[in-house]
């Protein structure tokens, strides 16, 4: 389980539209699945829920962008997410959005941000 200022992965391993990396963190004593992909060269991470049902987005492990690879998609409800902000686009949970990490890419990796803020926009 990570936590705040934990190390999640090699900056390499995040590819533009390619298979998100999966990792779970505790939040208020409970764990929770969250992920980080690349957009648009930038590394973002959310976490692993669906804005409409609490269910998970991924559709094989990992996969979290439609066929474009321009939207994350919730495998269980079709609803299409902008991956540079978590907004949901298109589906049941329309203007709803997905719960934003900070985390900060340097020295070759993504790292959880140390004060381990979630972003509730």
């Amino acid at each position: 389980m990570r936590q705040p200022g934990d190390r999640l992965c090699d900056s390499t391993v995040l590819v533009d539209g390619g298979t998100g990396f999966r990792f779970e963190l505790e939040i208020d004593g409970r764990r929770e699945p969250a992920f980080a992909i690349r957009h648009d060269g930038v590394a973002r991470a959310y976490l692993n829920r669906c804005a409409h049902k609490l269910v998970e987005l991924d559709w094989l492990e990992g996969q979290f962008f439609d066929e474009s690879r321009r939207h994350l998609i919730c495998a269980t409800h079709g609803a299409l997410y902008d991956p540079a902000t978590g907004a949901c686009i298109q589906g049941p949970c329309k203007g709803g959005r997905l719960v934003s990490l900070i985390v900060d890419e340097r020295d070759g990796g993504v790292w959880l941000a140390e004060s381990g803020r979630i972003m509730l926009k």
